[in-house]
């Protein structure tokens, strides 16, 4: 007779935030739907559970609209090898959703959209030398009726393909000088009584953006310049910040929490920046919460995202920027650094993760000298 016995083991553990994210920018590079479904795997193994797209932005529109497909035939680096096509978008967020992982689109604007021009005429804004136009064109046009019906086919078309109830709508790093130089936006700019001053002319667009995205029942995530421009926006908007010193970032974190938006923390964990050495050890001791502010002020920081701009990132090297650093932010995203905050103790563990990773196809960049068990001889 053959005996087996079985130990038994419980474990109580939970996420101590609801949204851990990565974003990947396909913009600036356009990254293959196989890196893109393997970074999803990865991803997984740390418990991150939203993939933050980043699908187009000045460089290149990527997505293959069916309502507007000129934005992508004239606005991809190429319209039929460096694009997404419906069936692509569905195959990813079926392999993410299997996953656990949620797929959160973005559709930056109204700066950020050169690419856009290129298949929408008259989408943009004509920038003017003098009284006479220059030829080049700036963010989105704010002053004509033809921009937000546009605005409101696309965002129907995206909330058909994405099925995730929050839309991500930008609004960062606007630069006012094109339409400044813009005579009709300046009289449009009059009409409304807004003077001088554009960040209201910015308030107003990305106003009537929220609003579309809101008759199509999505929540809209902006970055923190909306809120500050004093945007009027939706109680239940999410505010991403991105920008700043910690000292700074935790302001913001204050700031926003105190008029009862949600919040979303990037700015510590722009992972495409590198260091030489153990950069992962900032990464790591990085604390969302600590900010001046009510215990009911926290409660509305709902999580945090790892961000890896394309600007110098491809497929070729995304897998070892992003690995093993990323799941330093994971652990912090899930558990609370009075409990998890040495990296003394984390190293031993991030190490043997890495190896992990690497047997499981990933290639994860090493952390410091040494080996791992079982090398990984496949990369």
């Amino acid at each position: 007779m053959t005996w087996y016995f079985v130990n038994k083991t419980e474990i109580e553990d939970f996420p101590r935030f609801q949204f851990r994210g990565i974003l990947l920018d396909t913009s600036r590079h356009y990254l293959p739907v196989e890196a893109i479904l393997k970074t999803l795997d990865a991803m997984s193994y740390s418990k991150f559970n939203v993939f933050h797209w980043h699908i187009v932005d000045d460089p290149s529109f990527p997505y293959q609209s069916r309502t507007f497909p000129d934005l992508s035939n004239k606005g991809a680096f190429h319209p039929m090898t460096h694009v997404y096509t419906q069936t692509d978008v569905r195959r990813v967020i079926s392999h993410a959703r299997l996953r656990g992982i949620r797929v959160l689109p973005e559709f930056d604007s109204p700066g950020h959209t050169h690419s856009w021009g290129k298949g929408q005429p008259g989408l943009l804004t004509p920038c003017y030398r003098g009284i006479t136009p220059s030829g080049t064109f700036g963010p989105v046009n704010p002053a004509t009726g033809s921009t937000y019906k546009f605005m409101t086919r696309l965002f129907k078309e995206v909330a058909s393909v994405f099925p995730d109830s929050y839309i991500h709508l930008g609004g960062d790093e606007v630069d006012f000088t094109c339409w400044k130089s813009n005579p009709d936006v300046r009289q449009f700019m009059q009409k409304m009584g807004f003077g001088n001053d554009f960040t209201k002319l910015e308030s107003f667009y990305m106003e009537n953006i929220v609003n579309i995205t809101s008759m199509l029942n999505r929540t809209a995530i902006v970055w923190q310049d909306v809120f500050d421009y004093h945007e009027r926006i939706p109680q239940d908007t999410v505010l991403h910040i991105w920008k700043g010193t910690p000292a700074q970032y935790r302001e913001e974190l204050s700031r926003i929490t105190k008029t009862g938006h949600r919040v979303l923390l990037a700015a510590p964990w722009y992972l495409n920046h590198i260091s030489y050495g153990q950069d992962w050890h900032s990464v790591y001791t990085v604390q969302p919460l600590n900010f001046s502010g009510t215990e009911e002020q926290k409660k509305l920081v709902i999580g945090g995202e790892v961000c890896m701009w394309g600007e110098y990132v491809d497929a070729t090297n995304l897998s070892p920027r992003l690995w093993p650093r990323a799941s330093a932010a994971a652990e912090r995203l899930w558990s609370d650094e009075k409990q998890t905050s040495s990296v003394t103790l984390a190293f031993p563990r991030l190490k043997e993760f890495r190896c992990m990773l690497l047997r499981r196809g990933v290639q994860a960049e090493p952390l410091f000298v040494g080996h791992c068990r079982h090398e990984y001889q496949g990369v």
